[in-house]
């Protein structure tokens, strides 16, 4: 049998015995319209409750919009840059606030592609940390707030933004 498909069937199983995740996101190896709908869902009720506006995107591995929310108010500049920080995330399995980091000292990682070095764009992994499913971006208020909706939308959904250490 050839590595890469033995690898896929250990990588299966291993799925398969993995603990459950949320019931937004049954295990699964891509994300999911009804997790990026929570996702959204999750931001929106955290924007309301502060009084905000948030233009808010979710991804797919491949940077493909799965669902997106462009709340009263958020004019389309700030849910355009909302998507461009979702697909940074998702492209590179990064924060965009740690693109903004990596960007300085004249490194040149600011002028890559798909880097957006802003706070607010987030990757999506699943419940136990391992496979990258996308990302989700939020624009419209000041970054600290963009990342606080985004985080709120992946803890409703059940996800994480960080990937399990190795």
């Amino acid at each position: 049998m050839p590595i890469r498909i033995r690898a896929r069937l250990l990588a299966l199983a291993a799925l398969a015995a993995s603990p459950a995740v949320a019931p937004a996101q049954a295990p699964s190896l891509q994300l999911t319209t009804a997790t990026a709908e929570a996702i959204v869902a999750g931001c929106k009720r955290h924007a309301q409750a502060r009084g905000q506006a948030q233009g808010v995107a979710v991804v797919d591995a491949g940077g493909a919009m799965v669902a997106a929310l462009r709340m009263d108010g958020v004019v389309p500049g700030a849910m355009a840059f909302a998507i461009d920080k979702a697909r940074a995330a998702s492209a590179w399995g990064w924060t965009t606030d740690q693109m903004g980091k990596m960007g300085g000292g004249g490194s040149g990682f600011d002028r890559a592609p798909l880097v957006v070095t802003m706070a607010g764009g987030l990757p999506l992994y699943s419940a136990d940390g391992k496979t990258l499913l996308g990302a989700a971006g939020a624009s419209g208020q000041v970054p600290v707030d963009d990342v606080a909706c985004v985080e709120a939308g992946i803890a409703a959904a059940g996800l994480r933004s960080v990937r399990a250490p190795r």
